[in-house]
Formats: structure tokens, sequence, C-alpha cells
């Protein structure tokens, strides 16, 4: 249980110091800030508390300095510095290094630590800390109202107290070290000794506390429990102590501070921590759910059996609940992952001379927590790519007129079954003639290749593609580029990149919101099944002999007065069929516009359990995966943007580029259709 204990300690620390960072970037901003100042002292009073609690002792003590400079900060003895600032940032990386070290990876350098503490009291003047960290942990120092006043305090501690590591009577000691204490202890609450539970706590206290610590000191110290107890804090309004009947605690009257209660009366938790693995496990095994449940559909149909299609029928509703609520689990907002990003924005700042300010939108979008776990390289990537290239000194930006402090803006939004995350810079943005001569100079097109503006952006993609001249720290190898787009591509996800010259640039990777499971629809060419994903597809219309022959071998269909291109999938796979005399085409939506795609029969809505192809597979780019089908048979599943994009450039370069990726089709299919479940 100890060992749990600790690895909770550790998650917890670890969003403490996301919360401290992003609180110290803020603070930056505006430097007079107390609410702010007031967030990076609880994250650390917080990890220092707490690591004393569960045997942290190095953390607990290199941090009790730090709080103490950060609580000068808030009662207005010290002010804010950019050098004070900087020195946390270091000080919160020192913390991570002794969390890293605890979990086995990493060693901490003990020299840094007693630097950073030593420039910490050389900045702020504080004396080196005497406090042990076991009675820190507890104790924030007490600030002074200015009066000496009486407190009646009603502290019930919930049962688990104990389990969870906490002494009350070490509560009690540091209520003491405020003032003068009385109190009475209230045993009215132990059960018969055949019900005690031996780590069960069944005491509460009333408290009167004599003391010039204000409410908000007095309530610090309650900090680490006041999720499991039961807490009353209000002026005393008599001088002699009262026995109240803490089972039933008096409400507040209206001129007292709120009663602090914030465990559920019934005893129950909120919120549970799973780990990553048991998830995965979970969505893993729904998933071969779906796929037992879409074999006992079909085998429902052909036995023609009413009760076994309606028994068939619960199990596919119950699925499909099952299915969302599975993934429901695994999707986290982009809160976390974006907040990151202003540490590096702002050391990458200080590194290049340059003011830059980072701006959020859509923090709270949801996606799969697989495909987040993937983005921060991309990301980390795309950023300092816009801080090196894209930004301009404060110099050049007000020569041009432009603000000498450049923005980048990382935002993120739902587009059906997919999430756009976008990052733009006001920056200089891409010279299409400079990078189309380089990707010449590289040999990567052709002098009299004909492009346009967006395959031109895209030619930085290409692995070993660099405008830069000059190698430095940041970039100038041709790699950051190639990292994103083999990245993006791994999630089955596809990047945009438009520019202005002079204006900015803005790079949109549009990404699936789950790798797992998705709404299809099954359609049949030939005796062949493919899968498209439901959420790009609009509607489905009928192709008739007649209407081809109108077209007079244009690839147009007239869909409701709209002239709408169509892919006959037959012809790309370049599966050898003649076209039936009827057959349908699916209209989709892409970043390019509405395509149809011809197939003879579209089967109806499948629920699709994403297998990945294999590493022998992992170049083909406009199928997505696969997925297997109620019969046993495999159905691969069709990208249709990267399938339309596909098409449309080698349309505009002339060329067909498609026999070597069929053959790599046509054997994958004739390896896996006979596969059985």
């Amino acid at each position: 249980m100890m060992e749990n204990l600790r690895q909770g300690f550790i998650e917890e620390a670890r969003e403490h110091l996301v919360e401290l960072e992003a609180a110290l970037l803020e603070l930056d901003q505006n430097r007079s800030d107390l609410s702010v100042v007031g967030r990076a002292f609880r994250a650390l009073h917080t990890i220092k508390g707490s690591g004393a609690m569960f045997g942290f002792e190095e953390i607990a003590s290199f941090t009790h300095d730090l709080e103490n400079a950060f609580d000068q900060l808030r009662t207005g003895r010290l002010q804010a510095t950019a050098d004070l600032i900087n020195l946390t940032l270091a000080a919160g990386d020192q913390i991570k290094t002794m969390l890293d070290e605890s979990e086995g990876s990493g060693t901490v350098d003990k020299n840094r630590s007693t630097e950073i503490l030593k420039q910490l009291r050389l900045l702020t003047g504080l004396p080196k800390s005497t406090s042990h960290p076991q009675r820190a942990a507890s104790s924030p120092e007490p600030a002074d109202s200015g009066e000496i006043r009486q407190w009646h305090i009603s502290f019930k501690p919930g049962p688990d107290i104990l389990l969870n590591g906490t002494n009350p009577l070490g509560l009690l000691d540091e209520l003491r070290e405020m003032g003068e204490l009385r109190l009475t202890l209230n045993t009215s609450l132990i059960p018969p000794l055949a019900d005690i539970d031996p780590q069960g706590c069944y005491l509460a206290w009333d408290l009167l506390l004599t003391t010039a610590a204000s409410y908000e000191a007095i309530r610090e110290l309650f900090m680490f429990v006041e999720d499991d107890c039961e807490l009353l804090i209000e002026p005393a309004k008599i001088q002699e102590l009262a026995i109240p009947d803490l089972a039933a605690p008096p409400a507040p009257s209206a001129d007292t501070p709120a009663r602090q209660s914030n465990t559920n009366r019934s005893g129950t938790i909120s919120s549970v921590r799973v780990s990553n693995d048991k998830l995965d496990q979970l969505v893993n095994l729904v998933g071969e759910l779906v796929t037992v449940q879409a074999r006992l559909s079909e085998a429902s149909v052909q036995l023609e059996n009413p009760e076994i299609m309606a028994i068939s029928e619960e199990v596919d509703r119950l699925t499909a609940e099952l299915r969302d609520n599975s993934m429901s689990i695994r999707m986290v907002p982009l809160r976390g992952t974006f907040e990151r990003f202003r540490r590096l924005v702002h050391d990458l700042a200080i590194d290049l001379h340059k003011d830059v300010e980072l701006t959020i939108d859509g923090a709270d979008t949801e996606l799969d927590k697989t495909v987040i776990d993937q983005l921060n390289d991309p990301l980390v990537h795309l950023i300092r790519n816009s801080m090196d290239h894209g930004i301009e000194t404060p110099e050049v930006r007000r020569g041009s007129g432009k603000n000498p402090t450049a923005t980048i803006r990382l935002s993120a939004i739902h587009a059906g079954a997919n999430v756009l995350i976008r990052v733009s810079d006001d920056g200089r943005g891409l010279d299409v003639s400079a990078v189309r001569a380089r990707a010449i100079e590289r040999g990567l097109i052709s002098a009299d290749a004909q492009l346009t503006e967006s395959e031109v952006f895209s030619l930085i993609l290409s692995p070993g593609f660099s405008t830069a001249r000059q190698v430095t720290d940041l970039s100038g190898r041709g790699v950051g580029m190639d990292v994103v787009r083999r990245n993006v591509e791994a999630l089955r996800g596809s990047i945009e990149i438009t520019s202005q010259p002079g204006a900015g640039l803005t790079v949109t990777l549009r990404l699936p919101l789950t790798l797992a499971i998705i709404d299809g629809l099954l359609v049949r060419i030939g005796g062949d099944h493919f899968v498209l994903p439901l959420a790009n597809s609009l509607e489905c219309v009928e192709l008739t002999r007649a209407e081809r022959d109108l077209a007079h071998g244009n690839r147009l269909a007239n869909v409701r007065g709209e002239m709408i291109p169509y892919i006959r999938l037959s012809e790309y796979f370049e599966m050898g069929l003649e076209p039936p005399d009827l057959e349908q085409i699916m209209v989709v939506e892409t970043e390019l516009g509405r395509f149809g795609f011809v197939v003879d029969q579209v089967l109806g809505n499948h629920q699709t359990v994403i297998k990945n192809l294999g590493r022998v597979y992992r170049n083909v780019q406009v199928v997505s995966g696969a997925t297997i089908l109620g019969n046993g048979t495999v159905a691969l599943i069709i990208d249709p943007q990267r399938l339309v994009q596909d098409v449309v450039q080698a349309a505009s370069r002339n060329r067909n580029g498609r026999a070597g990726f069929m053959s790599g089709v046509s054997q994958y299919l004739s390896k896996v259709q006979p596969a059985r479940c």
C-alpha cells in the first residue's frame, strides 16, 4: 500500500510541477499578479508537504526554501523578478530529475541542488532554512493578521485518514505553534469493540485557538487533509469552549467563513486513477467484443431465428454503449500538452534573443490519450522551427512595421471524427521560390516540374530538406519536419501547410479522434470488401451505365446540380473488373473538396476495429489499416484524404504511380483473405 501511495505522490507531484511552471510563466508576463503567486506557492507547498509525508525527504527539504520565498512574495515582502522566476523554473526541473531518479531513471546532481538554493538565498536574502522537512510538511509560515483573535475549529478526520499516511496529532502540534490551543476530544463516534477497524480513525476534536494568524494561514495547515475530513473554522463567539455534536455539525452563521467540507458525507470517491496499461487492455477487449458481436449478427441473419436475432440486437446495443464509454474514458483535453510548450517558447526566446508570446485556443478539445502521447515530438519541432526560422528579431520586426513581440498560436478544434491542431506564427513565412530552388538543388524535383503552391510547401516535409545554409543547435539538419511527417502519418493523420510571405506560416495537423475503433461504411468491389470512415461520408447515389455514357469518359457525376469528380476504386486498385450496369457512388468530404468513390455495392454501417497492417505495409499511404469482418475475412480501411490527394497529385504531375502500390495491396489481400478470427 505504501508503494502505491508513493507512486500516487509521484504522479501528483508531476501535475503540480506542470501547474508551477504554468504559474511562473504567467507571472513572468504580470509580475504583480498575487493570484498567480498564490498558485505557485500552493504547488510548492503541496509538493513539499506530500514529499515529507511519503518519504521523499530530499524533495521536501529542497522545496521548502522555494516555498518560503514565494510566501514572502505573496505577502509583499519580496518582489517577483526575472531572475527569481528563471531560477524557480530551474528548480522545478531539478525536482523532476529527483522524481525520475526515484523511479530508477536518471541521476540527481546534488551539486546542482546546492547551487540553486545558494542562488535563491542570494536573490531573496532569506536565511538557510533550519526546519526539518517532516515538521515543515504541514506548516506554512503563519501570516500575521496583526490582531490576536480566537478561532473555533471543528476537526473530524475521515475514517481512512491514517491509511493515507496522515497523523492527526501532528496537525494539532502545528496548531500549538500558532498560539495558545485548548482542545476537547470527542469519542462519541467510536463503535463497539467488535466493529472497530484497527486502521480506521473514529476520533474528532473541538478546538479553541488564540492566535495572530489569519483564517487563510489556519486553513493552509489543513491543506493536505481537507479532502479527508470535515472541517469548520469560524471566529469564536465565547471564551469558554463548548463541545458540539460533531456527528451533526452546526451550520456556520451568515457572518462567518463558509464551512470547509470537501468530503462526501457518504464517503464515496468521485474519481480514481487508472494506469494506461489497464485502459489499453480495456479498449483491446472491447475491440475483440465488437468483432465477436459482428460474427453474432451475421450468424443470426443466416439462421433466421427471431429469438437469436433479438439477442443479437440487444448485444449490438450494449456493445455500442460499452464501446462509446470505453473510448470516452481515454479522451483527455489537450490543455496539459499545450501548456507544456509555454516553457519551450520562454526558454527559446531567451536563447534566440527574441520576444515571443504563445497564445492557446481550444485547449479543452479532447483527443484519445494514445494520440496525445505521440503528439509531443511533432509539436516541439514545429514550434522550434517557428522560433528559429519564422520569427524575426525585434529589430527586424520593427523595421517591417510589425509588433516587436511575435506571436505563436497553438489551437485545436473538432472536425467530424478528426481534430485539427494548428501551429501558426506571424513571422516571415515561406518563400516559395527559395523552397523550390532548394528542392531542385537536392534533386527532389526536376527543374521543369509544374507544382502548385501547396505541393511546393509539402516539400519541406521531405527527409533531409532544409533551407538553412548554416547548421545550428536548433535547426539546419533537415530532420525536424521529417519527424513531424513520420509521426503524424503513424497516427493516420495528414499535414497541410499554408503561408503568406511576410505574414507568417500555419501548419495544420489533421488527426483521428481515436486509433482503436471507428464507425465505417462497408462496401463491396467485386469479391472484395473495403471500409470507408463514416465521418467522411456524406451520401450515397446511384451511377447507371447510361449516366456513364453521357459523361463521354469524364469522371464526373451530377449530384443534385453539383458536378462531383469521382474515382472508380476498382480501376484505382487495378482489380481488372468490368463495371456493372449499376454502381454506387459514395460522396466523401476531403480537404480538397467533395469527391465520389465508385463501388459495386454499399452494404451498410460497420463498427470497425482497426488493425495495423504491419511493418511490411508501413509505407502504404491510402490504406489506414484493416478490420476483420463477421465471417472472418479481412477488409481494408481506406483513407479518403490520402487517396484523393494521391489521385490529384498524379493528375497534376501527369503520371500514374499506383502500380507498385497495387501489387502490394493485391499480395496483402491474397494472403489475409482466407484468415479466420
